[in-house]
């Protein structure tokens, strides 16, 4: 991006740090990828936890890291906040909040009601967000657009749509950009 002249000189550029929205197989992925396409390097964040046991999962993780380019370092964890803090200019790709949300509520203990388990989600979702309005470098992530279909009937899954509902949300104030990706076509919200 380039420098706003401000009061006679030119001001730093902006980092951007964009949030891209949308249902299972929208094109999301495909599209925040795309935003990085011609960096020299890229940091691919990887939220997901590959199970053995979940054939359909490891299949699709396959894809999403054959689809990368070579010269994209993957790093797989849950602390974004450190990667996010990090001092350096090299893009930042997040694939995905959602799987890190899933994650979060699982190691709170939100399934079993373990005690501390609001409290320790709510401290996750804000140090999470936190970094990504403190955050130095370019930033793209991706996450699910989870509420707009029917109202499930489980609570556990009416939990889930919420959180991510609050956790998007969150994220959407503190970003530079919103897209949201339907059958392929990324529309820009923010």
């Amino acid at each position: 991006r380039r420098g706003v002249r401000q009061g006679g000189r030119v001001s730093e550029p902006r980092i951007a740090r964009l949030l891209v929205l949308g249902g299972a197989r929208s094109g999301k992925s495909t599209f925040a990828e795309q935003h990085f396409a011609h960096a020299p390097a890229v940091d691919y964040l990887a939220t997901s936890q590959v199970r053995d046991d979940d054939p359909e999962w490891v299949e699709r993780v396959r894809v999403h890291r054959r689809r990368r380019p070579s010269h994209w370092t993957t790093i797989e964890t849950l602390e974004l906040a450190g990667e996010l803090s990090r001092e350096t200019t090299t893009p930042l790709l997040i694939d995905c909040m959602t799987v890190w949300l899933t994650r979060q509520m699982d190691l709170a203990g939100i399934w079993d009601e373990r005690p501390g388990c609001d409290e320790a989600l709510k401290a996750a979702v804000e140090e999470a967000v936190g970094a990504f309005a403190r955050a130095t470098r370019p930033v793209v992530a991706v996450s699910n657009e989870v509420g707009q279909g029917l109202v499930p009937a489980e609570a556990g899954s009416r939990r889930f749509r919420d959180e991510m509902g609050v956790l998007n949300m969150r994220l959407a104030e503190v970003v530079d950009e919103v897209w949201f990706c339907t059958a392929g076509i990324p529309a820009r919200l923010k």
